[in-house]
């Protein structure tokens, strides 16, 4: 999701034999917007006033620029597929492969890319997967090979290889259409025949739909509604400290709580109308004495909501006036908190909402298991979470919530999430390297929120829906 980028936009008068070289043409004037500004418009199409050299200002008109957004997909053609298997290989000894696949599309130096992968069945030599959706942009034509491999799943990471083979998406269409199987077969050593394996692979659904994007949505009037949740932990460290993760320096330099919410806000906030965010704050001693894990960052005893990334930004710097720091990390309440108003916005909104809640922390989660429940409880919901680690803790175990090794979360009934919701970045990774911490953060979203979508079969507007020209 990279509708967070700036971009300028200068407007130069060229010759009719124009170069490529600006520094040789006549300046005209300049523009600046984030591609989100565009995207969200019905018609996807923004008007700005041109303006003289950045830092200047000028009286003169100097025109106005009109910037369109298009795509570059040019089919919205997905092939849904629900694959089984029968008589896998066993590779386990106490007890049966935990087994999942990988689709590859084959690419022209022989190699292949990883598209999509279904989620890990355990204990089961004969699984039978959820649908699995694909695109016309992931696998090119219908007759591309693509490589279907099957592996037994192994928390550590080396998962072993069951069996693969090759089939493109019409041979698959075929299998579906004759209700025949293929057999996987085991790559050969030292140049050794393939081994033919007895395991099966079936296709038990086949079918063909109009797969819309992200874009589609939003620009059909669908929304994003941030929300955001604050560590108010006594790990943190005295807020008046300099050391301290809250310390809000008089200079105006950010601390990391104040980053993640600027970075993460300036993006979403273009893609909610009213640009009203529920804002709490968690692990804290509010007025009274009473540690509360989901309280309200502006202090309003009645309503969570304030205007604007500002207004996030004016709660927490008020908040901290106020609340004293305590503890311990529990994420289940504002967690819950958020499900509830995604839940409600199902019937009052015509499921155009869809809900992100960012939640800033600076250790391990305490409730791990009342997290992992709720987090499986909202994923049949409009609702996807953020979470920045800030600070030097060891966020190792946090990871179990972001479910990007193909298990899904399980609670502790045994129910296992419908979808992954959960995207964790520690932001001394973000830190370190050269990715910002909203490219991190908001490069699932999309894919979260489609998978939502089509879950539920809601398609945009069709009459604000524009129609492709290819």
């Amino acid at each position: 999701m990279d509708t967070q980028n700036y971009y300028c936009i200068s407007v130069r008068d060229c010759s009719t034999t124009c170069t490529l070289k600006l520094k040789d043409q006549q300046f005209l004037g300049e523009a600046s917007c984030t591609l989100s500004e565009i995207v969200t418009k019905p018609s996807r199409r923004l008007t700005l006033k041109l303006q003289s050299k950045r830092g200047n200002s000028s009286q003169r008109n100097l025109g106005a620029i009109t910037i369109h957004a298009e795509e570059t997909v040019a089919a919205k053609t997905a092939v849904e597929i629900i694959f089984r298997c029968s008589h896998l290989d066993n590779k386990d000894t106490f007890s049966k492969s935990d087994p999942f696949l990988r689709i590859s599309r084959m690419v022209e130096s022989g190699g292949s890319v990883p598209i999509c992968k279904t989620e890990v069945i355990d204990n089961n030599l004969n699984p039978k997967w959820k649908p699995v959706c694909l695109n016309s942009q992931q696998f090119g034509s219908k007759d591309n090979p693509l490589v279907i491999e099957c592996f037994d799943f192994n928390s550590s990471g080396n998962h072993v290889l069951i069996g693969k083979l090759q089939k493109s998406v019409a041979e698959l269409e075929k299998l579906y259409q004759e209700k025949t199987g293929t057999n996987f077969v085991m790559p050969s050593t030292h140049h050794k025949q393939e081994k033919v394996l007895k395991g099966k692979l079936f296709v038990d659904q086949y079918c063909e739909k109009e797969q819309f994007s992200f874009i589609d949505y939003i620009s059909s009037g669908f929304e994003l509604n941030f929300m955001v949740a604050v560590d108010f932990t006594a790990s943190n460290g005295n807020p008046q400290q300099s050391d301290s993760l809250h310390y809000i320096d008089v200079s105006g330099r950010l601390n990391s709580y104040q980053k993640a919410i600027m970075e993460v806000g300036e993006v979403i906030q273009f893609y909610d109308s009213d640009k009203r965010f529920p804002a709490w704050g968690f692990g804290g001693k509010i007025p009274g004495g009473t540690i509360s894990h989901c309280f309200n960052l502006n202090g309003s005893p009645s309503s969570s909501e304030v205007v604007g990334v500002e207004g996030i930004m004016d709660a927490y710097a008020g908040a901290l006036r106020s609340v004293s720091l305590s503890g311990p990390t529990l994420f289940g309440p504002v967690i819950n908190m958020a499900a509830k108003m995604a839940a409600e916005s199902l019937s009052s909104y015509n499921s155009t909402k869809y809900f992100v809640l960012l939640i800033i922390t600076d250790g391990v989660v305490t409730d791990l298991q009342e997290t992992i429940n709720a987090i499986v409880k909202a994923s049949d919901l409009p609702l996807s979470i953020l979470i920045v680690g800030v600070g030097n803790a060891n966020f190792t175990s946090m990871e179990v919530l972001d479910a990007d090794n193909g298990r899904r979360l399980e609670s502790s009934t045994g129910r296992v999430a419908t979808r992954d919701i959960v995207q964790f970045v520690p932001i001394t990774e973000v830190q370190s390297g050269h990715i910002s911490a909203v490219q991190a953060l908001l490069e699932e979203l999309p894919d979260q929120f489609l998978t939502f979508m089509r879950s539920r079969d809601i398609s945009p507007f069709p009459s604000h829906f524009p129609h492709s020209s290819s």
